[in-house]
């Protein structure tokens, strides 16, 4: 089981996560960012697609009870069904929208009521898209147990929006976590992470001093 240390080490060294505090990238919601996280490039990588498995794996299953996987299209799919795999346990994952032929499903694979479900994602910007897919599963009758992530940008919205959905989130690395791994790395320079500091506390403030 990795540290969260260790797993941020692992995506910056696969680029997975990308910083660019001189550079920034640009959101789809239009705001200038010093950090780009795409954790799909994580399953290109077999020792480190099975070190993430694994501590998803053992990190939920030391925090909650679950009979049921449920992977966030469309980057928590792959995740969750290697968690699901792991732990010999059903699989399902949850769609942004229901399909607009066929069966209209909006979550693919069987569901009932007494399932006790483990939502995994990939990356927690705000907590949108996961407690959209928290917020389907419970309309189907099913129980949420959690939600587990990859990485979390550890911002204020995300923490707000996770508590007023009642719903519990934990995750195998962070921002905090990033910062540490990227010094410990030389990746960054003192400035440069004093600036992605500074990111976190108030992203469009940063984007529009930027700017």
């Amino acid at each position: 089981m990795l540290s969260e240390i260790e797993v941020a080490k692992e995506l910056l060294k696969i680029n997975a996560i990308r910083l660019r505090p001189d550079e920034p990238f640009t959101w789809a919601s239009g705001l200038k960012s010093p950090i780009y996280c795409d954790n799909r490039k994580t399953l290109s990588y077999p020792l480190i697609r099975t070190a993430i498995k694994e501590t998803l794996a053992i990190k939920a299953k030391s925090h909650w009870h679950y009979d049921k996987v449920a992977g966030v299209a469309t980057a928590g799919i792959a995740h969750g069904a290697l968690i699901a795999d792991y732990q010999e346990l059903p699989f399902v994952y949850v769609r942004s929208s229901a399909k607009a032929h066929g069966a209209k499903n909006q979550i693919e694979g069987d569901i009932s009521k007494k399932d006790k479900c483990l939502v995994v994602e990939d990356l927690i910007s705000t907590g949108g898209s996961s407690i959209a897919a928290v917020n389907v599963l419970r309309d189907a009758g099913a129980q949420v147990s959690g939600v587990i992530a990859i990485f979390t940008y550890e911002l204020d919205i995300a923490r707000q929006n996770f508590e007023e959905a009642s719903c519990p989130i934990i995750t195998i690395s962070n921002y905090s976590s990033l910062l540490k791994a990227a010094y410990e790395l030389k990746a960054l320079t003192d400035l440069q992470i004093n600036s992605l500091s500074e990111w976190r506390k108030n992203p469009k403030k940063w984007s529009d001093d930027f700017s």
